[in-house]
């Protein structure tokens, strides 16, 4: 018996896959889509297999159903929506394996949303998808076309109660992750990488949703980090490695005119490396609406171009006296270096951004050459900030 014992050790030890093939076949209430015919061999189109076996996981009423994506296999599918809501009040998806698009966009097939995402997951609450895979989204193709014909990846829409992660995204089209119309979420341990030349490859993006924590994650992309979007509350992102990429942006806000409204944001332990921008907040002139209770904290910069960047005239249309309102901005204890010599750029239109507070900022230039700042109708303090910020009050 304990030769039985250590040999069956020793296999497990030696066969990570083999663990977690039996941990897949130990879940209970399994929808493996191996079962429902797809190949796994990243040639064959198994996207009827993923959603014969999603249409019995969501309407299955036996404890939390789970559609399990294995390990060791690598599944091509076309764009994909899992359509909720399901009968359970919770849902998993189990992806262990690598999901890939197809190799380039002329194989791309529509699914009726006009390649507007790869994967969606639509109105489905209590979802948690999970497994420590990879999506890989192959959207090199796509990249020398306008971004308002490429597709996000991933996108969850009208997903309540969601967790997501650990995963690993790989080389959107466009926005790696949109999360839209949702209502408390929880994004963690996700690694998303693409070029850093590769064109509105967006981390995260957020729209129209509330409570949506980001948490612990590696964010190297061709554009923002995370972009919190209208209609976006109490958004807490902690805990982020954010480069190369356009850092993490409130906005843009406002385009054509429109009202926009982000409030109660919440940025915290994040380290900036090689970004275009660190902490951003960008609206433009004409819009309306407002940007306000937004607060960036703890916050380590290594060869950032605009570390801190206020833009309420960006793309400007001269639209004077009109803008989205900006205002009880906190920017506190920021350190490290800048490739620009402006350090801090606050550029406000003639209505103003107003109670924007600086508190403990110590950027330099890459070679400890003395950084400066811009500053133009803010209004608000500063406190132990190098460089200085002449139109706040020291």
């Amino acid at each position: 018996m304990k030769v039985l014992f250590s040999l069956l050790l020793v296999l497990v030890i030696a066969s990570p896959s083999l663990c977690s093939k039996v941990r897949e076949s130990n879940i209970p209430n399994a929808f493996n889509i191996v079962n429902y015919g797809a190949k796994g061999d990243g040639h064959t189109d198994d996207s009827n297999s993923f959603l014969k076996a999603w249409k019995d996981a969501c309407s299955s009423t036996k404890g939390t159903p789970t559609l399990i994506v294995p390990t060791d296999k690598i599944f091509m599918t076309q764009p994909l929506t899992f359509q909720g809501p399901c009968k359970s009040a919770t849902m998993n998806v189990t992806i262990s394996g690598t999901i890939t698009a197809p190799p380039n966009r002329e194989h791309w097939k529509s699914n009726g949303n006009d390649h507007d995402s790869w994967i969606t997951f639509s109105h489905i609450s209590g979802l948690v998808v999970n497994g420590g895979g990879t999506l890989n989204a192959q959207g090199d193709s796509w990249w020398d076309k306008s971004s308002s014909h490429r597709p996000t990846a991933v996108r969850f829409l009208g997903c309540n109660n969601l967790k997501h992660g650990p995963m690993t995204h790989l080389n959107s089209p466009r926005n790696h992750i949109s999360i839209t119309g949702c209502d408390d979420v929880l994004i963690s341990n996700v690694n998303l990488t693409a070029p850093e030349t590769s064109p509105n490859t967006d981390g995260v993006d957020i729209s129209s949703s509330t409570k949506v924590f980001i948490e612990h994650s590696t964010i190297s992309t061709g554009d923002d980090c995370v972009a919190i979007n209208s209609g976006s509350k109490f958004i807490n992102i902690t805990n982020v490695n954010c480069g190369p990429g356009h850092g993490i942006s409130v906005g843009s806000l406002g385009k054509n005119g429109e009202y926009s409204t982000v409030e109660e944001v919440y940025v915290s332990d994040i380290i900036f490396t090689r970004t275009t921008n660190g902490a951003r907040i960008k609206t433009w002139e004409g819009g309306s609406g407002y940007a306000r209770k937004i607060i960036y904290n703890n916050i380590t910069l290594d060869g950032v171009k605009n570390p801190v960047i206020i833009d309420q005239q960006y793309d400007a249309l001269q639209y004077a006296g009109k803008g989205v309102k900006i205002s009880d901005v906190t920017f506190r204890n920021f350190r490290g270096t800048t490739k620009d010599k402006i350090a801090i750029k606050l550029n406000c239109c003639s209505i103003g951004c107003t109670n924007i507070v600086l508190e403990e900022i110590n950027i330099s230039g890459l070679n400890g050459e003395r950084s400066s700042s811009l500053c133009k109708n803010a209004h608000g303090s500063s406190s132990s900030c190098n460089p200085t910020v002449t139109c706040l009050n020291n």
